[in-house]
């Protein structure tokens, strides 16, 4: 039996993919990898480190399908898994960086250079581009999760109330900091 995965709901292809069905799973994560990305990349601030969370995130919804809910939007589902996700590196950027000051560094790691060319040969708008998604990056978690969800992601603010499970007035008072922190660290 042949499916057009396209045409199927999200509760759908969420039953499909808990019967089995790796198809129907990567119809999800074709119809939702860039949202989910964009949301890990404004969160982490880091391409790399995004992609690696990218795939957690995924990883972590296949094997929790059989919790999603199908009146819920699969968009907010993978989101809330995203940002907990986000949350878990950064804890754990967290302590690596308390131990790698805990540690000594010997005089054979200052013998390494470096020999990669940089990357800041973009262009002027990549420039600008990655200095805002790193002053989003270094947003608290409490103002970024909101403007993420909301202005990037396009969440309505109910949706993103739920993903973050906070009244919908929090968010509207954690966008306006948001934003007003992001104005005054860009200028």
């Amino acid at each position: 039996m042949s499916f057009d995965w396209t045409a199927l709901s999200e509760g759908e292809l969420a039953t499909l993919s808990i019967a089995g069905r790796e198809a129907a799973f990567a119809e999800i994560m074709r119809r939702h990898r860039q949202s989910v990305f964009r949301v890990v990349r404004a969160c982490v601030g880091e391409t790399d480190e995004a992609l690696d969370l990218l795939q957690e995130t995924f990883v972590a919804a296949h094997q929790a399908m059989p919790r999603y809910d199908g009146q819920r939007s699969m968009r907010a589902w993978l989101s809330t898994i995203a940002i907990n996700k986000c949350r878990d590196w950064g804890r754990k950027r967290t302590v690596r960086r308390f131990l790698s000051f805990a540690t000594p560094i010997g005089p054979e790691a200052e013998a390494v250079v470096d020999d990669q060319v940089g990357a800041d040969d973009a262009t002027g708008d990549r420039q600008e581009l990655d200095r805002v998604t790193r002053a989003i990056a270094g947003l608290p978690a409490t103002l970024k999760e909101p403007l993420v969800l909301r202005t990037i992601e396009g969440l309505s603010q109910a949706e993103t109330a739920a993903v973050l499970s906070i009244s919908e007035k929090a968010v509207e008072t954690r966008l306006y900091r948001a934003r007003q922190k992001l104005a005054a660290s860009l200028m």
